[in-house]
């Protein structure tokens, strides 16, 4: 039983999930056990956690100084909301590709659930590559959601198509301090679990599309089946139906 829980914590092969997960998992299926003897069980199984943390995709910056508006920091490191649609978070990062090359990744993500709900891949971070993530999220959103967007200082978040693309919508927009990844916490998190469950101790995608067959699968694992102990026990998309619901 263990061992059939543990495959659902598998990316590409190897184990994700810890014993405080895979504990989780037993727990929703009505067998409950100590902490403790599910991380015996799993050593004994030979299931532990097989992730690399080398970093190896590098940071992306696309602070260029004042070129626009700068909004307000209306989150301030206050990540405490517990009902879906009302804060994301956006950003934009980069991967190194096979060639040398980088291929850019712009995603927004739900706070409180973690939900993915916007997630594109480009050669070039330019303009194209932010408005198709925004179109992306207009397309997941409920009719009624003005959500606040919280981004970095990034030269894109700053330029007029993007602002009036928000008060199109109806979105109110947050920015972080300049040079402070602390204030835009849970997309730093998430772009840290994508590169290290997905990407890191393997070789580089060969090309963007070899990239982007593999974010796809594992962006629809992240919301469906990734289970994380921030919601609870729950997938981002059970905990989105399970909040909206109650």
């Amino acid at each position: 039983m263990i061992l059939s829980v543990a495959k659902e914590g598998q990316v590409r092969g190897r184990w994700t999930y810890g014993y405080r997960r895979v504990n989780q998992k037993l727990r929703a299926m009505g067998i409950h056990l100590a902490d403790m003897t599910v991380n015996k069980l799993m050593a004994k199984l030979d299931v532990q956690v097989a992730l690399y943390n080398r970093h190896r995709s590098g940071k992306y910056s696309s602070y260029e100084g004042n070129v626009g508006t700068v909004a307000d920091n209306l989150l301030k490191q206050q990540f405490q909301v517990t009902i879906p649609y009302q804060v994301l978070h956006t950003d934009v990062s980069q991967v190194r590709l096979a060639n040398h090359s980088w291929a850019y990744i712009s995603s927004i993500i739900d706070e409180a659930s973690k939900e993915v709900l916007a997630f594109q891949l480009s050669q070039h971070p330019d303009r194209q590559l932010i408005t198709a993530t925004l179109n992306e999220l207009c397309t997941k959103l409920p009719d009624n959601a003005q959500p606040i967007i919280h981004s970095d200082q990034g030269w894109h978040y700053q330029l007029g198509y993007y602002t009036q693309k928000l008060a199109d919508n109806h979105f109110i927009q947050s920015m972080s301090r300049k040079g402070n990844c602390h204030d835009n916490a849970p997309m730093e998190s998430f772009f840290h679990l994508f590169k290290t469950e997905l990407l890191d101790g393997f070789p580089p995608c060969k090309d963007l599309a070899e990239l982007k067959s593999l974010s796809a699968q594992y962006i629809h694992y992240f919301n469906y089946q990734r289970i994380s102990l921030k919601t609870k026990g729950m997938t981002p998309v059970e905990y989105r139906n399970h909040t909206l619901v109650a």
